[in-house]
């Protein structure tokens, strides 16, 4: 039994002696990781600027060519005109023509004087926009003539582009945005009436006497599509066509001139003493 004791003590030593040196190998071998990643790593050179100019450079290196840049640079002296008239004094003032496009219905808009210095197009034309936006209040009419509604609209006009950024061979086309109104006005209906102008005419009244303050009046009234009016020579008619509002002034000339004028006096009948000469005369 002694003997079998001190072969167990001898093997339990001999064991733990070997799972303290595999203890200590394992830490050696953690230590010399640790110090070779220590060593492999290279100090970093701190980041030059601060946040804003390097974020500032990114978006410089990231982002598209500024079309300030790449548009030719002019001074303008436009004292106003039409968008032909502008094209003409921006190709005379850069050297070399604009690519543009005015449709006709637009040809006649005014623009404003324009007076720029070291500016390109694209600068030009953003700012003619600008300047031209403006509300107005647009009128609606209600159908069956019952009063109008109102609402407020945005008007502008320039030159637009497709290209982005806008280079100097870029095409510009001339626009316009007005407001349109959602209501049309029913068109009033139109009548045929016929006014005798023999009572008149027997008066001493002529044709165009008449019909002249008949137009007199519709000018004063401002009417720009007034009705339409023909003198029939053989029956003494007045033909009028037109709206029933504006014939009316037809019948308030008729109507002032039957007061006015005069009945002219008859023809004197001959007498005895000129049937007596006429006979004499036949003698």
């Amino acid at each position: 039994m002694g003997s079998v004791s001190c072969l167990w003590v001898k093997t339990e030593k001999e064991r733990l002696s070997y799972m303290n040196k595999k203890k200590n190998w394992v830490l050696v071998g953690i230590a010399a990781l640790a110090l070779t990643s220590v060593r492999g790593q290279q100090p970093q050179a701190p980041a030059s600027g601060d946040f804003t100019s390097r974020l500032q450079g990114i978006i410089r290196a990231a982002g598209p060519p500024s079309a300030d840049n790449s548009l030719t640079k002019f001074n303008l002296d436009f004292p106003g005109g039409t968008p032909k008239e502008l094209v003409a004094a921006i190709n005379k003032a850069m050297s070399r023509p604009l690519n543009a496009i005015v449709p006709e219905e637009f040809a006649d808009t005014k623009l404003p004087a324009l007076k720029m210095n070291s500016v390109n197009v694209a600068q030009l034309f953003e700012a003619l926009s600008l300047v031209s936006r403006k509300a107005e209040v647009v009128a609606n009419p209600v159908p069956g003539g019952f009063g109008a509604t109102t609402s407020e609209a945005h008007t502008s006009y320039g030159f637009r582009t497709p290209s982005t950024p806008p280079t100097d061979e870029s095409i510009w086309y001339f626009y316009v945005e007005k407001p349109v109104s959602l209501r049309v006005p029913p068109s009033s209906p139109r009548a045929c009436r016929f006014y005798s102008l023999g009572p008149y005419l027997e008066r001493g009244v002529t044709v165009d006497d008449i019909t002249t303050a008949i137009q007199t009046g519709w000018k004063m009234m401002g009417e720009t599509s007034p009705p339409k009016i023909s003198f029939h020579k053989d029956t003494k008619l007045l033909i009028a066509v037109g709206e029933p509002s504006k014939l009316e002034i037809i019948d308030a000339v008729l109507k002032a001139l039957q007061v006015s004028t005069p009945k002219a006096p008859p023809a004197p009948e001959p007498g005895p003493r000129s049937a007596e000469k006429s006979k004499s005369g036949e003698q």
